[in-house]
């Protein structure tokens, strides 16, 4: 019997299910957005319940479609939008309040006291974070402080918190009294409460934070051959499919490209865009604004680490001018009208709708479009859009360099944008560095994918993962080097004064 392996991929704006076989090709796959709710100025949140509701229906959904049968799928991987928190009851099952989402900046204030208590070096030292709104700590906290009913089931031991992935494999394997409450080392990396020397939680994280221990998830391997549990008979797969892969969406996408040596990096163009450099079993400390994180842990091997640059707001910022602004009808016309123009008019958009992040960590900075003329039309704004992407991932290239004292000598790309050769030509001008994008993009789903299927016994080794990666397409850089130093100066005036804005 053929076998496949499983994909739940839980993004920022939806959910989708994915079957792969032994080569890493799609069999089948559905997907379903979910709602963005907004509640105020800065607030981001999704609703846990659907969520949960629609990764059951895109799996049915491609179970029907494919027609395969439970016992043709050997494993399920799991891959999430990291930081976004829920915190819900063991016995209910019922959320206490909506997921706070990666995006949100209600936990501003949470911040800035928690630095003035503690000094920032306290939590970057173990962390490897700074404080700052992205992370999940200060957003539980933010639930514990606000709302009563959290507050008052701590004490009988029945909330539970976790990331996106922790709150549906807990559905997964049995939910209400029966569900396995773990988290991988990937997503515990980005809470602001695990030690990443140790890979434990950390008490003096905890307590800075007025965090009980108690209701944190057990941190597991990211591929684990102990499994965490089952899919369950009245679940959505009506069958038992072990689930034993979980990766936090830029970790998983990084081992889907197979960046398994040190040096190599990946981007990922997606709702925001990620720039992830494998830095080998020792954390390097960044002193310039990027992350340190854990890439992945296979068993009980020594962690990965990597450097992370963050960007908050990347195909966002093309969803803004279609729904907001109605300049085009579907992401897809960007490239099209940025072609209607030789270049970007002098114009220059900083998407920093909720601050910046990666390497400013600017909460105070919001959003410009900077270097107006009678000149200008929607063509040079589409590619402003574009171009701002790779300005962006250039900021984090530099600091990268400084940081891990290593030259960049190609990138590989992945996500929904690497289908805009527009930018990725523009990408690599900028980068002056080749640009590759794989046979398959999805690699997100896919290094999920790999994840349960390497502690399934599926695939033997990481030296099968790599057989099945092939390139797709590259860029070159054709730019003088005058030019590229010209724009990107300017990008650094338009940035400037993006500051000072909250």
């Amino acid at each position: 019997m053929l076998k496949y392996v499983g994909s739940i991929d839980l993004g920022t704006t939806s959910n989708r299910f994915i079957l792969f076989d032994k080569q890493g090709n799609i069999f089948g796959s559905a997907q379903k957005e979910h709602k963005q709710i907004f509640p105020k100025p800065g607030w981001v949140e999704h609703d846990p319940i659907e969520i949960w509701k629609n990764t059951c229906s895109v799996i049915a959904q491609v179970m029907d479609k494919t027609g395969i049968s439970v016992e043709s799928i050997d494993s399920i991987g799991i891959t999430n939008q990291r930081e976004t928190s829920v915190v819900w009851n063991r016995k209910t099952g019922k959320p206490y309040y909506n997921a706070i989402v990666w995006q949100c900046t209600r936990t501003d204030e949470i911040c800035k006291n928690l630095v003035a208590q503690t000094g920032e070096a306290f939590f970057t030292e173990k962390t490897g974070l700074p404080v700052a709104t992205y992370f999940s700590g200060p957003k539980v906290k933010w639930v514990l402080d606000n709302i009563s009913d959290a507050k008052k089931d701590i004490l009988s031991g029945d909330v539970l918190f976790g990331t996106i992935e922790t709150w549906i494999i807990w559905w997964l394997t049995g939910g209400p009294d029966k569900g396995s409450h773990i988290t991988d080392v990937s997503n515990a990396s980005r809470t602001m409460m695990m030690n990443i020397h140790s890979l434990e939680w950390d008490k003096d994280l905890v307590d800075a934070l007025g965090i009980p221990i108690s209701i944190l998830p057990d941190i597991k391997p990211s591929i684990d051959s102990n499994t965490w549990g089952r899919t369950q008979k009245d679940g959505p797969f009506k069958g038992e499919i072990p689930v034993c892969g979980a990766l936090g969406d830029q970790q998983a996408a990084l081992f889907g490209q197979t960046c398994f040596s040190k040096g190599e990096a990946k981007n990922t163009y997606g709702t925001g865009c990620f720039l992830l450099m494998n830095t080998g079993t020792t954390p390097v400390i960044s002193k310039h604004g990027l992350l340190t994180t854990v890439g992945y842990q296979i068993n009980n091997e020594k962690a990965v680490y990597c450097l992370e640059g963050s960007i908050a707001i990347a195909g966002a910022l093309v969803q803004w001018m279609r729904d907001n602004l109605g300049i085009i009808k579907s992401a897809g016309e960007i490239e099209e009208l940025a072609k209607t123009v030789d270049d970007n008019g002098g114009v220059y958009f900083v998407p920093a709708f909720s601050g910046l992040f990666a390497p400013y960590w600017r909460s105070d900075a919001r959003g410009i479009i900077a270097g107006l003329t009678r000149f200008v039309n929607k063509g040079h704004l589409a590619r402003a859009v574009l171009e701002a992407n790779a300005y962006q991932t250039l900021d984090i290239v530099t600091a990268m360099k400084k940081d891990s004292m290593v030259d960049l000598t190609l990138l590989k790309v992945d996500g929904g944008m690497v289908l805009n050769e527009l930018l990725m030509q523009f990408q690599s001008d900028m980068l002056n560095v080749m640009i590759i994008r794989p046979t398959i993009i999805e690699t997100t789903a896919l290094g999920a994918a790999y994840a349960a299927g390497l502690a399934s016994g599926f695939w033997n080794d990481i030296n099968d993962l790599k057989a099945n990666w092939s390139e797709g397409k590259r860029w070159v850089p054709s730019m003088s080097p005058e030019k590229r130093e010209d724009l990107y100066s300017r990008w650094g005036k338009a940035i400037e004064r993006s500051f000072d804005w909250v």
